[in-house]
């Protein structure tokens, strides 16, 4: 059956002309509307709990001492992590799978997040080194594993199952390093180790909000700049040289946005399994829209991981579960459906 899209172009007395899709916005905003809801129940929930009108008013500079602190000094940050995490990787992930022209084009298949972890794990387990170290160590370890993967699958260009391939070899490769350095770690670094592994935004301040931030504010617009080249992209690389887009180059420039959009997300909060393969592909199925949805892939992934915390925050108690088991186990959940939704269409 075919989907029937419903778009309105908007025009300025300037002359310019914006074609906007109208089912896209409207999710767009559900989910903008979805992510705000669940952080300020985030916000509220914990060993002190607070009504969500406190919370809006203590976001507004109207509520009391106690709440000021509670809010804005202690779990506003771990929020706005968690937003600024999940909207990277959502649209970290949308690169990659559009790039690829792949839906297993995502970080955590490719071997960036690995890439990352093993950054962390040098530092952790060679250096004992600080939480910023370790920060720094895991967004050094994503680009050179992103570097690495480009240029193995560098062949006259770099072309989708190529890049998939090598992607697949490398975290393989990687993750047995991870495994071997785990070996060498005594008990206490091994511990701090695992639990930075699995994803979690606990004890997250302004330290890691600022320079997320900062990233964000420059690398979104450049990538929502490009959107019209990758959208040509999608259409294969003679049919955009055709249309002058210049191939390599945009490739190249999305793909060192999208690994350091996902290294900067691990270094802030570990390796949050399954944010980056299934927002893109959930935003997709939601929007009914072809091309790379980056803008509501972005909104997902960060809608879904604040929501996963919150979860985790309801049934478990603040800390006592990370945020990557939560997303962890929502993804595995997602692939299964996918994979018998796939089966009983005959695709696979």
């Amino acid at each position: 059956m075919k989907t029937r899209h419903t778009s309105r172009v908007l025009r300025t007395p300037g002359g310019l002309s914006l074609r906007v899709d109208v089912r896209a916005l409207i999710v767009v905003v559900l989910l903008l509307a979805t992510a705000c809801a669940a952080g300020v129940a985030l916000i509220g929930t914990g060993d002190a709990q607070i009504p969500a009108a406190d919370v809006l008013r203590a976001l507004a500079g109207n509520g009391t001492a106690y709440q000021d602190f509670i809010v804005n000094e202690l779990r506003l940050p771990r929020l706005l992590v968690g937003l600024l995490v999940g909207a990277s990787l959502g649209l970290g992930g949308a690169l990659f799978q559009s790039v690829s022209r792949n839906p297993l084009g995502s970080p955590d298949v490719l071997g960036l997040s690995q890439g990352s972890t093993a950054g962390a794990l040098v530092v952790i387990v060679l250096m004992s080194g600080s939480a910023a170290q370790v920060t720094a160590g895991a967004l050094v370890g994503g680009l050179v594993t992103g570097l690495a993967i480009y240029l193995l699958a560098w062949k006259q260009g770099v072309h989708g199952y190529r890049l998939v391939l090598v992607g697949i070899g490398v975290s393989a490769i990687v993750t047995a390093v991870n495994g071997y350095l785990l070996t060498k770690a005594d008990l206490v670094d091994a511990a701090r180790a695992v639990v930075w592994m699995t994803g979690s935004l606990d004890g997250r301040d302004w330290d890691q909000v600022w320079p997320l931030l900062l990233l964000c504010a420059v690398l979104v617009p450049l990538v929502l700049g490009q959107a019209r080249a990758l959208r040509t992209l999608e259409m294969g690389d003679d049919v955009a040289h055709a249309l002058g887009v210049r191939v390599q180059r945009v490739r190249l420039v999305l793909m060192v946005c999208a690994v350091l959009l996902t290294a900067a997300a691990t270094a802030a909060a570990g390796p949050v399994a399954f944010v980056a393969l299934t927002a893109p592909q959930l935003a997709r199925r939601l929007t009914r829209s072809p091309g790379p949805n980056l803008v509501p892939s972005l909104c997902l992934g960060a809608a879904l991981l604040v929501t996963a915390d919150w979860a985790s925050q309801c049934a478990f108690g603040a800390g006592r579960l990370p945020v990557g088991v939560v997303t962890g186990v929502l993804g595995g959940c997602y692939l299964l459906w996918l994979l018998v939704t796939e089966r009983r269409a005959g695709r696979i």
